[in-house]
């Protein structure tokens, strides 16, 4: 067998149902917007990714290669800023400001998540948010993402 090029497997579809998946790929929110991409499972074989474009992956989306592996997709925890408030008026104030800045936003009850930024942290806690960091999966808002809308709860 010539070693020179490792067979790749091809992912071309994003299945509307969850099949029961054969592997797994764990990618974090920056790789799944890409709609062309070359990378490995998580089992270690090459993959790559052959979709529509604009297509952004979730978590728990399941994918098919051209031989029919179902593959389910994982979000990568990654270094992510959590702001917290009590006030929900605070914290839309805070939304406002984060999204008038074009920032990926995930939205959950009580806190905002956006990819770690210094500058943005001290921002919100001048607002009177309290901020921590984290390492978390991150699922923005999907609205002004490519307009793939899942309705996945936050």
């Amino acid at each position: 067998m010539d070693s020179a090029e490792p067979v790749e497997l091809h992912i071309v579809e994003r299945l509307g149902e969850a099949l029961p998946a054969q592997a797994t790929l764990t990618l974090p929110f920056e790789l799944r917007q890409k709609s062309r991409l070359r990378t490995r499972l998580d089992s270690g074989e090459d993959v790559g990714l052959f979709l529509p474009r604009g297509t952004v992956l979730r978590d728990g989306d399941r994918l098919r290669t051209t031989g029919g592996l179902v593959v389910e997709v994982r979000a990568a925890p990654e270094a992510v800023s959590i702001a917290r408030a009590d006030d929900p008026w605070l914290l839309a104030r805070a939304a406002y400001h984060l999204g008038n800045r074009h920032i990926a936003l995930q939205v959950g009850a009580g806190w905002l998540r956006y990819l770690h930024d210094h500058v943005l942290d001290r921002m919100v806690q001048e607002m009177g948010l309290r901020v921590s960091e984290e390492q978390a999966p991150f699922e923005p808002e999907a609205g002004a993402y490519g307009g793939d809308h899942h309705g996945h709860p936050h």
